[in-house]
């Protein structure tokens, strides 16, 4: 087994994956890490408890509207139209966009 060190808010974690797949989780580790950074900017620092959950529930966000996205798409028999798909990521992006805002005010007034 193999062992990746990584950094999410400038703290080090030393973590086990399976062999080979060690860059993967160092990628992983870099999406989250950006997504605390945001958060961080945003509404300073909170408490790596706080943020690393608000970034879980903003990815697990992102993934949830990734999925519906692809269930229609998928059930309009692929991309009926060039650009459809491209415009509903757009739509699902600026839509998260204002999650996080809402969330980062309702933060700062906690």
């Amino acid at each position: 087994m193999a062992q990746v060190e990584i950094t999410i808010n400038s703290k080090n974690y030393r973590i086990a994956c399976e062999d080979g797949q060690e860059s993967r989780i160092a990628s992983l580790a870099a999406m989250v890490d950006s997504h605390v950074k945001d958060l961080v900017e945003q509404i300073g620092q909170i408490g790596d408890t706080r943020l690393l959950v608000m970034a879980s529930l903003l990815i697990a966000d992102e993934l949830v509207d990734l999925r519906e996205i692809e269930r229609e798409v998928s059930s309009e028999g692929g991309a009926a139209v060039p650009g459809d798909g491209e415009e509903k990521i757009v739509s699902a992006l600026n839509a998260m966009a204002g999650r996080i805002e809402s969330i980062a005010d309702q933060l700062e007034r906690a």
